[in-house]
C-alpha cells in the first residue's frame, strides 16, 4: 500500500504543523481547570524544567557543548528573583528580567574560558561548577540565608479572575514557558541558529564560511544560561522556597537526562524530557515505595536503548510508518517556507545534508520542531 506523501514546507505541511501546536496550546491551557491542585502544580513544575531544558538543549543538542553545570545558573536565577521579591519587594514578573540578565552574563562569561575546552573536558569543568553551587550559596548566608533558604510567598490570584492560586501560578508559568518556547524556535530556525549548527557540525568549515567560532560558542552559552536563569525564577514562584540543597548536582544530571531523553536538537524535545523526568519518579514510587530511584533507573536505561532520539525520535520512526515524509525539492523550486533551518537549509547542505533514519538526533526535521541533524565529519583520503 502506498503511503501518503508530505513534503516539508508545503501547504499541508504547515497546516498540520499550526494545528498540531493550537492542539498542544489548547490541552496546555485547559489543564489547570481540569486536574486536582496537585497535579496542577506537577504539570507547573514540568513547565519550569522544560524551559531549563530548553537552553540546556540549545547548548548540547544544537552547538554540541555539553555542560554538566547548569543548576548554577538555575540557583542563580532562583535566588536573584527571591532576593528580589522578599527584601526589595520587587513585582514577581519584574525580577525574572534581572535573572535574565544576570545569567546571560554570567554564561556569557564562563563561555568564554570553556572556548578552549570541549567535549569531556567542558562536562567535568561544568561539573565542578555544579558542586560548587551549595557551598557557594551558603558562603554568602547574610544574602542567601544560609542553609536555611529564603522563604518566597508565591502569587496570589487577583479577585477579578475567580481563578485559584494554583491555576493563577500555572498560567504564569505556562505563559512566560510559551514565549521562551516560541524564542527558542525562532533563535534555531533562523541564521543564528544555521550558524550555531554549523560550529557544531564542523567548525573548520564554518570558520571558512565566515562565522566567528568564540562569539556564536560565548553567545549560545549565555542563552542557554539566561533559559536556565529564568526557569529558576519561575522554580521560586511555584515552590516558594529556595535553599541550597534544592540546586545540587543531581539538578543538573536532571536537565541533561531530560534533554537527551526529550530529543537533542530539537524544540518540543524539552517538553517531553520534562515530563519524563517529573512524573518517572513519582510513577516508580507508586509502584515500588522502597526502590523508586532503581525504577527509575531501569526506565531511563529502556528508554535509552528502545528510543535512541527520545520521544522526538520515536515520533519521526512512527511518521514514517505512516508517511512518506520528504525535505522540499529545491530543483522543483519547492522550498521550505520561512527561514528554516532543516532538510535542504543551507546548514545541511553546506554539511552533508541530514540522516533519514530517524534515530537520535540525527533524523530529519519533525514538523515544525525546528531540529537541525548532526552530520559526520568526513575526513582526507587515507595514507
Amino acid at each position: 500500500m502506498n503511503k501518503p506523501t508530505l513534503v516539508q514546507g508545503s501547504r499541508q505541511h504547515q497546516i498540520i504543523t499550526w494545528a498540531a501546536y493550537a492542539a498542544l496550546l489548547i490541552i496546555g491551557l485547559a489543564l489547570p481547570f481540569v486536574l486536582p491542585a496537585f497535579r496542577v502544580f506537577q504539570f507547573t513544575t514540568v513547565i519550569v524544567f522544560a524551559v531549563a531544558v530548553l537552553g540546556l538543549n540549545m547548548l548540547t543538542g544544537y552547538n554540541g557543548q555539553v555542560s554538566l553545570g547548569h543548576s548554577f545558573f538555575f540557583a542563580i536565577g532562583a535566588y536573584t528573583c527571591a532576593i528580589l521579591i522578599d527584601t526589595y519587594g520587587w513585582p514577581y514578573l519584574g525580577s525574572l528580567i534581572p535573572a535574565f540578565i544576570l545569567t546571560f552574563v554570567l554564561g556569557f562569561l564562563f563561555g568564554i574560558p570553556a572556548l578552549r575546552l570541549e567535549g569531556l573536558y567542558l562536562a567535568l569543568v561544568t561539573l565542578a561548577l555544579a558542586v560548587v553551587t551549595p557551598p557557594f550559596i551558603k558562603r554568602f548566608g547574610d544574602l542567601t540565608g544560609g542553609s536555611q533558604g529564603i522563604v518566597v510567598s508565591k502569587p496570589q490570584a487577583p479577585d477579578w479572575t475567580g481563578l485559584a492560586n494554583d491555576q493563577w501560578q500555572y498560567l504564569i508559568c505556562f505563559s512566560i514557558g510559551t514565549v521562551m518556547f516560541i524564542a527558542a524556535r525562532n533563535l534555531m530556525r533562523g541564521r543564528v541558529g544555521r550558524a550555531v549548527v554549523s560550529v557544531r557540525d564542523n567548525e573548520i568549515a564554518a570558520e571558512t564560511m565566515g562565522i566567528n567560532l568564540a562569539i556564536f560558542k560565548t553567545l549560545t552559552f549565555a542563552y542557554s544560561a539566561a533559559f536556565a536563569g529564568v526557569a529558576g525564577g519561575l522554580y521560586v514562584f511555584v515552590v516558594g522556597f529556595v535553599s541550597p540543597e534544592s540546586f545540587t548536582v543531581l539538578l543538573s544530571i536532571e536537565l541533561l537526562a531530560g534533554a537527551v531523553v526529550g530529543g537533542l536538537a530539537t524544540t518540543l524535545g524539552p517538553l517531553f524530557g520534562a515530563l519524563f523526568t517529573r512524573f518517572m519518579p513519582v510513577f516508580a514510587a507508586d509502584i515500588n515505595d522502597a526502590a523508586p530511584g532503581l525504577l527509575y533507573g531501569v526506565a531511563l536505561i529502556l528508554v535509552m536503548f528502545l528510543m535512541p532520539g527520545g520521544f522526538v525520535g520515536l515520533f519521526r520512526k512512527v511518521r514514517g510508518w505512516l508517511v512518506d515524509y520528504r525535505p522540499p525539492d529545491i530543483t522543483n523550486g519547492t522550498e521550505a517556507a520561512g527561514d528554516e533551518t532543516g532538510p535542504g537549509g543551507e546548514a545541511e547542505m553546506a554539511f552533508g545534508g541530514p540522516r533519514d533514519d530517524g534515530a537520535g538526533p540525527g533524523g530529519e526535521n519533525g514538523p515544525g520542531d525546528g531540529t537541525v541533524a548532526p552530520t559526520e565529519q568526513t575526513t582526507g583520503p587515507e595514507r
